[in-house]
């Protein structure tokens, strides 16, 4: 691949308010190795992040539950604690010791979680008697691999409630020393329970048109914009999307409508899941990026494009003006010095798909940099 080809990823972009000198973008992907039961990040975690971290370049930390009854996995962190906030502490401080910027991801699992995790039934939009009995469906709880509990619809007057813990989280993230915050409204989690129509059958100002099924995520986004100003908060989605038995009847007219009413509350980013991907596998291999582009064209703002690229693909897309800045998942697993890579034209290092989800430093922090690796073999040659 020649370096000209490339050289679309390596020019500078803001989001909201801050400068990066180029565009690849580590997005959340949640590893589970936090600790159990308070989800305070690890030293391990620490480590992870500060590999990753490159000068100027955007890290979206895994998502972090906003309660504890909001977790979707027992090793996963969280922002509900000061505890969590002196953890996360120690892996912000590293990232900006290399010049990275880190935003947290917060989240509430709702129904995609087990009483084994939080200890009280599940909540979400509105009851799905089917979602529990989907094997296809589990969850990370202490005795491994478990269904969802069943779940029970929340209460109109519960809902700010969860929005409070929104705010309250953006609060610890500030804290913690994050530059600024992802809402997550992806990956079947409660967010995206109240936006879809096959999960959201409320009849209240929560459920049925467009307007009130984004209102929600709209209601966090305000909640989370009294702690941060909107120009240092992110907005992640994932359009057609059926991972954890999510799916939209009619999701463009959803997708456009929640774009245009993020226009009006100026988000520092837009960052789109492409429909090829659903959690961490590809379902479409060779499909070309169609969400991104198309939200893109709405969304005056700059959009991060997620799922299945390539270095050309991503590059491609960016030249076209598609999008403004590509997030790579599985390939910053395996290489913690992807854009130096990616910029330099060395191969990438395969990922180890059977360790995403695991509890130790086998296939997450004992990949090395290329450099270090070669400086190795020409020691020990």
């Amino acid at each position: 691949m020649s370096s000209q080809s490339l050289d679309s990823l390596f020019t500078p972009v803001e989001i909201g308010k801050i400068a990066l000198k180029h565009r690849i973008v580590m997005p959340a992907m949640s590893r589970l190795r936090a600790h159990w039961p308070s989800g305070d990040a690890t030293n391990l975690m620490r480590n992870f992040y500060a590999q990753r971290a490159s000068d100027g370049g955007l890290i979206i930390a895994e998502a972090s539950a906003v309660a504890g009854e909001g977790r979707s996995y027992h090793t996963g962190p969280g922002l509900f604690s000061d505890s969590n906030v002196e953890a996360w502490k120690r892996v912000t401080d590293a990232v900006h010791a290399k010049g990275g910027v880190i935003f947290a991801q917060l989240t509430h699992a709702g129904r995609a979680t087990s009483v084994a995790i939080t200890h009280v039934t599940p909540v979400t939009a509105s009851i799905d008697l089917q979602f529990p009995s989907n094997p296809s469906i589990v969850v990370s709880a202490p005795t491994g691999l478990v269904p969802p509990t069943p779940h029970r619809a929340l209460e109109t007057t519960e809902v700010q409630d969860i929005v409070d813990q929104f705010r309250a989280a953006a609060q610890r993230a500030k804290q913690a020393g994050f530059d600024g915050v992802e809402i997550l409204a992806a990956n079947g989690h409660l967010v995206e329970q109240f936006l879809h129509d096959s999960s959201n059958k409320r009849t209240d100002h929560y459920g049925g048109t467009t307007e009130n099924r984004t209102r929600f995520l709209m209601e966090i986004f305000r909640a989370v914009s009294e702690v941060w100003s909107s120009q240092h908060v992110g907005v992640r989605v994932s359009p057609s999307s059926t991972f954890n038995g999510m799916g939209d009847s009619n999701p463009r007219p959803l997708y456009r409508d929640l774009t245009q009413q993020l226009n009006d509350l100026n988000p520092a980013y837009l960052h789109v899941i492409e429909p090829r991907i659903s959690g961490a596998d590809t379902v479409a291999p060779g499909e070309e990026p169609v969400a991104a582009p198309r939200l893109a064209r709405i969304f005056k703002g700059p959009v991060i494009a997620a799922g299945g690229f390539e270095p050309r693909s991503a590059a491609a897309a960016i030249s076209q003006g598609d999008v403004a800045l590509i997030s790579f998942g599985r390939h910053f697993t395996s290489n913690p010095d992807l854009p130096r890579r990616i910029a330099r034209g060395y191969p990438l290092t395969p990922y180890d798909r059977s360790t995403f989800y695991a509890f130790d430093a086998r296939g997450y922090t004992d990949f090395r940099d290329y450099d270090a690796d070669q400086s190795l073999e020409r020691s020990t040659g």
